[in-house]
């Protein structure tokens, strides 16, 4: 998310502006240029142009979020059917470290993940326990599961009648921190079954103070 900002932002800086729909979106020539630049895994060029040759911003979810939160921290202003940046988003586009405590933390923290994902169900709990959690447990790799199963018990699945609550907590909980470039999803078919691993980033690491940070066993390089 943080080089997808910083492409859009310096964008708009050396173009001038992004040119907006009249329903206040950003334009094709722009999104199909997004779609190619940012390289958004699982979302690469070739499979977005796969089977379609013209691409709307709300086809192309993370420009969709991404445009919401530039607006929503006024780094961009729409102007005369343009997206024009702000001083502030000037300001921030030569600056990624400043950038990234303002947009990150706002993204992961206070946006309503389940209002862009598939389903309206919203997982129980807090972000400062679900980090914490997460901090230990995926310190060295775990899967999406086994995570599931430390706040929620073992008995959901999906592939049984838990399968709701655990696509809410993988669209409002994992999703988001793979997106802000904290945890990382590989995934592979094991035994006719799609098992995701969940691994912490090296950004995590140097990002994060968690209080259950003492409980981390260090990284033995062999």
């Amino acid at each position: 998310m943080l080089r997808a900002a910083l492409l859009t932002l310096r964008y708009a800086q050396d173009h001038g502006a992004i040119g907006l729909t009249k329903m206040k979106a950003f334009k094709r020539v722009f999104v199909h240029w997004a779609v190619k630049n940012f390289d958004w895994p699982g979302k690469s060029a070739e499979e977005m142009f796969r089977y379609s040759k013209v691409i709307n911003e709300f086809e192309f979810l993370p420009l969709e979020v991404l445009h919401y939160l530039l607006i929503t921290l006024r780094l961009g202003r729409h102007f005369k059917g343009e997206f024009r940046l702000t001083k502030r988003g000037a300001e921030l586009a030569q600056a990624p470290a400043r950038l990234f405590a303002e947009l990150i933390s706002f993204f992961v923290l206070k946006i309503d993940h389940a209002s862009y994902a598939r389903f309206e169900e919203r997982p129980f709990g807090k972000w400062d326990v679900w980090m914490n959690v997460i901090n230990v447990e995926a310190d060295h790799g775990t899967t999406e599961r086994t995570l599931f199963a430390a706040f929620y018990g073992q008995e959901h699945d999906w592939d049984n009648a838990g399968w709701r609550e655990m696509a809410a907590f993988s669209s409002c909980v994992l999703r988001p921190l793979e997106w802000a470039g904290l945890l990382v999803q590989t995934r592979e078919e094991r035994e006719g079954k799609h098992i995701h691993h969940v691994f912490k980033t090296p950004l995590w690491r140097s990002a994060m103070k968690l209080d259950t940070d003492g409980m981390l066993q260090p990284i033995v390089v062999q």
